[in-house]
């Protein structure tokens, strides 16, 4: 209670009311209730939940989460109950990062490798002791990595527009940096094919301040000359011009690299990956990147047969990824051995649908998983293959699943 009167701290309270009190009894009454006014703390308003019953800490010290159904592990169809873990809670494994993308699984070195693009790094997570180091820095502000079907690591730089393949020994080689004799604009997300080729999307996302380095001067995004593109970077950086429209390439064995999807198929593609039998391509169709002036992506999912002499056909809409009249905007995409696709959703402010959304082969939507953040990109891994890693926003989560990840990391 403040030092001054109770009549001056509660005006309702006036002195001379306070002399007609008759009696200790009501005095002390007053002053008991204008005590407890004083001491009242005023009602501040709480973060948004994922889910409000139970509420919900993801910090170490929160309280257990192990029910029998994750209450954020959502069955959409009786389908999905085979192959989500009944007794397994999801769990944040780590936090710190700027914009978490491109997680990938080492099996062979049992750690999960992920970019933190604005911060110009890579983290690498230790699956025996659950230790978080940086793997590589500067990593050329890449998004998107994976592993080959040899354990190479392969990671998509927005920095310098190009794919690099880390080979065993460690030397790095460029797998990509112009198709057409023109730059790529921001590689993405890369797959590797068995027949030793891989597969990549090229939005325009890096050419921003936060992510890469924008348009030398006159260039899409940086149309008006007033960015300077150089500025702590190196000094080969801030030169290049944004060339060509947002499409999906093949690079072959023989370092060709092919065009396979135009942006007229999937305008600003993103996420792609292969089904388990390599005979389909789903790849995602995100929003518009800096300076674009193409169609720009409706934040959906295509599919797409894949020929024996690699030529796509038979291109058609997944997914529009509305879901209960939100849109979810996927992002990274992995399969599971049954033929099931899992999307990253960006739901945005939309409480409660960002986080993962499962589809059966058909296009049906099964399952969903509920994160605190939007989630960017999505891997399978785990000694056994069947823990789902999810990048999103500032953190690393993951969830034990009864399936398995589809294809190397």
């Amino acid at each position: 209670m403040p030092r001054n009167s109770i009549a001056e701290s509660h005006p309702a309270l006036s002195r001379r009311r306070l002399l007609q009190v008759a009696g200790a009894g009501a005095l002390a009454a007053a002053a008991a209730a204008d005590t407890a006014l004083a001491q009242a703390p005023a009602a501040r308003p709480g973060p948004p939940s994922t889910v409000t019953t139970p509420p919900r800490d993801f910090g170490r010290g929160g309280a257990p989460t192990t029910y029998f159904w994750d209450p954020d592990v959502i069955a959409v169809d009786p389908a999905f109950e085979g192959l989500a873990q009944p007794n397994a809670a999801i769990q944040r494994l780590w936090t710190g990062a700027l914009w978490a993308e491109g997680p990938a699984w080492n099996a062979q070195g049992r750690y999960l490798v992920w970019s933190d693009i604005p911060n110009n790094r890579q983290l690498r997570w230790l699956e025996d002791d659950g230790r978080v180091s940086v793997f590589r820095t500067p990593s050329g502000n890449s998004n998107g990595n994976s592993f080959d079907f040899q354990g190479r690591q392969l990671s998509c730089e927005h920095l310098n527009r190009r794919v690099v393949r880390y080979e065993l020994d460690g030397s790095v080689t460029i797998l990509a940096d112009k198709f057409d004799g023109k730059r790529l604009n921001s590689p993405n997300d890369v797959v590797a094919h068995p027949d030793g080729s891989y597969w990549f999307t090229d939005p325009p996302y890096g050419g921003q301040l936060y992510e890469g380095a924008p348009d030398a001067a006159g260039g899409p995004s940086n149309s008006g000359g007033k960015i300077n593109p150089r500025l702590g970077q190196p000094p080969e950086i801030g030169f290049y011009k944004r060339e060509l429209p947002t499409n999906c390439y093949r690079i072959d064995p023989s370092g060709r690299v092919d065009l396979v999807v135009t942006e007229q198929q999937v305008p600003d593609p993103n996420g792609l990956c292969f089904s388990p039998d390599f005979k389909k391509l789903y790849v995602a169709s995100t929003g518009k990147g800096p300076g674009d002036t193409g169609p720009g992506g409706k934040g959906d999912i295509h599919v797409f047969d894949v020929g024996p002499d690699n030529k796509l056909s038979n291109g058609k809409l997944f997914s529009d990824c509305m879901v209960d009249g939100v849109k979810c905007g996927p992002d990274g995409l992995r399969c599971d051995v049954q033929g099931n696709l899992w999307a990253s959703s960006n739901a945005g402010r939309a409480v409660g649908y960002n986080g993962v959304l499962c589809f059966n082969p058909e296009g049906k939507l099964i399952g969903r998983i509920r994160l605190p953040e939007v989630c960017g990109n999505i891997c399978f891994g785990g000694p056994k293959r069947n823990r789902l890693f999810m990048a999103a926003s500032q953190s690393l989560y993951a969830v034990h699943l009864g399936t398995q990840g589809a294809g190397p990391g």
